[in-house]
C-alpha cells in the first residue's frame, strides 16, 4: 500500500521547522519483522550481512558495565544494506519511498542505514548534533531522513530531542562534548543556545519521524529496564554531488538507487 501525499500543511511544517512526524506509519507485523531480524542477527541465529557493522555500547565495550543478554550489549547495528528484512522491507518499502520522495524527489539513493538499540544502564546519549556533517555532497535540501521507533520512545528512556528550524541555518562546527562515555564518532554542534526551544519527539511503535540534514537533534539516556529501538534510513537525491575533493575513491560503496534515476557525474 502505498503512502498518502503530504498535505500542504505536512509540507509547511516541515519547511519550516525541518521535521515532521507522521503516527503509526508501520504496522505492527512490519515492526515485528524488523525487531526479530535485530535480535537473530545480535543472539547469533543469523549471520550478519557482508558489510553490516553490530556495535556494542561503549560502555560495554570497556568493560565498565557487564551486559546480562546479547541485545543489552549492543547499541547499533549499522550498513544493513544487504539485509534482505532490514533493508528490503524497511529502507526499500514503497510506503517510505514515496513520502522521501515527497522531499527529495523521484531520483532516490540510500546514503546510510541502521537500526539503533539503546540498552539500560548505559550512559547511551548522542550530543546535538547536525546529520549533514557526515554527508559529503549536496545540495542539503535533497537530503533527508527516515526514523521509525520500534518500541516507545519516551523521554525516559532517550527519545529524539529536535530543536525546530535550525535547519534554515548552516552546518556548524562540531566537536566531541567532554563526556566520561562516549562513541568517539558522535559530535556535539557548537553554539546551541540552552535555552533554544527543544521539542521532544515522544513516540510509539510505528510512529515515523522524516527530518532534515540540517536539523539540530539529539537523544538523552535510557533511564529506564526496557530498550529504546528505532530503525532508520538516509536518503539523498541521485542528482546531489559531492563537495570539491570529496568525490569517492576506488573501492568505496557506491550509494545505492533504491528509486528512480542514475545521474551521470553525481553521487
Amino acid at each position: 500500500m502505498n503512502a498518502a501525499p503530504l498535505s500542504s500543511d505536512q509540507r509547511r511544517h516541515y519547511d519550516e521547522r525541518g521535521y515532521l512526524l507522521l503516527r503509526g506509519f508501520f504496522e505492527p507485523d512490519a515492526l515485528k519483522a524488523f525487531d526479530e531480524r535485530f535480535l537473530a542477527i545480535v543472539e547469533g541465529r543469523v549471520e550478519p550481512a557482508p558489510a553490516m557493522l553490530v556495535m556494542k555500547d561503549i560502555m560495554v565495550a570497556k568493560g565498565a558495565v557487564r551486559p546480562g543478554s546479547a541485545p543489552e550489549a549492543i547499541a547499533k547495528v549499522q550498513d544493513y544494506h544487504e539485509d534482505p528484512v532490514l533493508y528490503g522491507e524497511y529502507a526499500c518499502s514503497e510506503k517510505l519511498l514515496d513520502q522521501v520522495e515527497g522531499f527529495i524527489g523521484p531520483d532516490i539513493k540510500t546514503i546510510h542505514t541502521m537500526l539503533i538499540n539503546k540498552p539500560p544502564d548505559v550512559d547511551g546519549r548522542h550530543p546535538l548534533h547536525q546529520d549533514l556533517l557526515y554527508f559529503p555532497f549536496r545540495p542539503a535540501d535533497r537530503i533527508v531522513a527516515s526514523w521509525t521507533a520500534l518500541e516507545p520512545c519516551t523521554r525516559e528512556n532517550g527519545c529524539l530531542v529536535v530543536v525546530p528550524g535550525t535547519h534554515q541555518g548552516d552546518l556548524r562546527k562540531h566537536e566531541n562534548p567532554d563526556w566520561e562515555w562516549l562513541n568517539l564518532g558522535y559530535f556535539g554542534a557548537e553554539g546551541v543556545d540552552a535555552d533554544s526551544e527543544r521539542v521532544h519527539l515522544e513516540m510509539e511503535p510505528g510512529d515515523t519521524v522524516f527530518f532534515h540534514p540540517l536539523l539540530i537533534h539529539g537523544s538523552g539516556r535510557n533511564r529506564t529496564r526496557g530498550f529504546r529501538r528505532a530503525i532508520s534510513a538516509h536518503y539523498a537525491s541521485a542528482a546531489c554531488r559531492f563537495l570539491p575533493g570529496a568525490e569517492p575513491v576506488a573501492g568505496m560503496r557506491p550509494y545505492l538507487l533504491v528509486r528512480g534515476h542514475e545521474h551521470e557525474g553525481c553521487i
